[in-house]
C-alpha cells in the first residue's frame, strides 16, 4: 500500500510552500472543489469522520515532482 500521510487544506498549503509553490487559501480551496463534472484539480477527498477535505501528501506532491523530472529530461545540453 502507498505511503499514507493524510493532511488537511492548511497542511497542503504548508507542504506546497515547502517546495516553493505559494498558493492562497482561496486558490487551494478552488483546486480542491469539484468542477461541473465532479472532478477535482487535486486528489482531495472528504474525510468520512469529520467531513473535511483531506489529501494524501505524496499524492499532492507527485504531480510537481513528475513535472520537474519531465523538465529535466527535456533540457537542452
Amino acid at each position: 500500500m502507498e505511503n499514507l500521510e493524510i493532511i488537511d487544506l492548511n497542511g497542503a498549503r504548508e507542504a506546497l510552500a515547502a517546495i516553493g509553490v505559494s498558493l492562497s487559501a482561496k486558490q487551494l480551496r478552488r483546486a480542491a472543489e469539484p468542477d461541473a463534472h465532479g472532478k477535482r484539480k487535486l486528489p482531495f477527498f472528504v474525510d468520512p469522520i469529520d467531513g473535511r477535505l483531506k489529501i494524501n501528501k505524496p499524492s499532492l506532491l507527485k504531480p510537481y515532482f513528475k513535472a520537474a523530472a519531465e523538465a529535466e529530461k527535456h533540457i537542452k545540453n
